[in-house]
């Protein structure tokens, strides 16, 4: 990196972060602190208005703002096709933010370069991978979860869990502290603390209904951070799957969120995933016929044995 690019890459560090000593930044950009002392001076002397602190270190005068810097048509790319994303996969409200912010961008990249991100990205194309699983409902849930988690209100839904049984049996109603959203593999998740349980819980949006955001608060842990959050394993049942040969290639495409692990062998695919119970996987396990033996737990067998007897004498 150049003086040049490294006096501007430090305005926008000290921007984005605020205070920062010479230290820091010396070992950001890989050079000398001393270097640093100089790169500052430059700026000041350029009118950046970069404040020093003895014992804390740099940063800029209150009020001080670089405006945005040119794009290369591969950033330009990178920042349109995220846009893309969150037109996709957001709630109404951050897919008009997204339409609205990727015309500003294009209004003001140079001619050359928005030709360039163009010619890029008409090579590329992001697609929803399921569009079922965002509809109108969850993505009115999704603005209203995001919210909640912002205001730190409680919300009331009805749940259903997953497994077999009359859609009665498997619901039931919920109240919690949202603490944050996730998107996993195609499907939101609320992460909440539930008054029911009386723990942290993980709420498929697609498995809510009857959602309301109440008045009332909670307040959030303050050493929870959603970044750094990771849920306790529980899936501890391990299943084994055999898969003929002639469907292996659609069963790695395919994949499942209990996967962990898939091997060749000479009779097909050996295939293990780790659930919490038989029921989490029935239903994918059944999706491949009679092309998929299960080895293993023996209760997954036997489930799959009454299932393919109901379903005998159904037809």
């Amino acid at each position: 990196m150049n003086k040049t690019d490294r006096l501007l890459a430090i305005v926008l560090e000290l921007q984005r972060k605020g205070t920062l000593r010479a230290e820091d930044l010396a070992a950001r950009f890989e050079t000398s602190v001393r270097t640093i002392y100089r790169d500052v001076q430059a700026l000041s002397e350029a009118g950046v208005p970069v404040i020093g602190a003895p014992g804390v270190g740099y940063s800029l005068m209150e009020g001080y703002f670089l405006p945005p810097v040119s794009l290369t048509g591969d950033e330009a790319v990178t920042v349109l096709i995220g846009m893309e994303f969150v037109e996709q996969w957001f709630d109404e409200g951050y897919a008009g933010y997204a339409r609205s912010a990727r015309e500003k961008v294009e209004a003001v990249l140079p001619a050359a370069i928005l030709s360039e991100a163009k010619r890029t990205g008409a090579a590329m194309r992001l697609l929803e991978a399921d569009a079922r699983r965002i509809g109108r409902t969850e993505r009115a849930y999704i603005h209203a979860l995001r919210r909640a988690v912002l205001e730190e209100r409680k919300v009331d839904f009805d749940y259903a869990k997953g497994g077999t049984g009359d859609l009665a049996s498997r619901q039931s109603h919920r109240t919690a502290d949202p603490y944050g959203l996730v998107l996993v593999r195609g499907a939101w998740i609320l992460l909440a603390r539930c008054e029911l349980r009386r723990e942290l819980r993980h709420f498929r949006l697609s498995r809510m209904s009857r959602l309301n955001v109440r008045d009332d608060k909670f307040v959030r842990p303050p050493d929870f951070e959603l970044q750094t959050y990771q849920p306790e394993n529980d899936r501890h049942l391990k299943v084994v799957l055999r898969v003929q040969p002639e469907i292996a290639d659609r069963v790695k495409e395919a994949g499942s969120f209990y996967l962990t692990a898939m091997e060749d062998d000479e009779a097909g695919l050996l295939v293990t995933l780790h659930v919490r119970q038989p029921e989490d996987v029935l239903q994918w396990v059944l999706g491949w016929g009679a092309d998929a033996e299960v080895l293993e737990p023996e209760s997954l067998r036997c489930r799959v044995r009454e299932e393919a007897v109901k379903l005998l004498e159904r037809y």
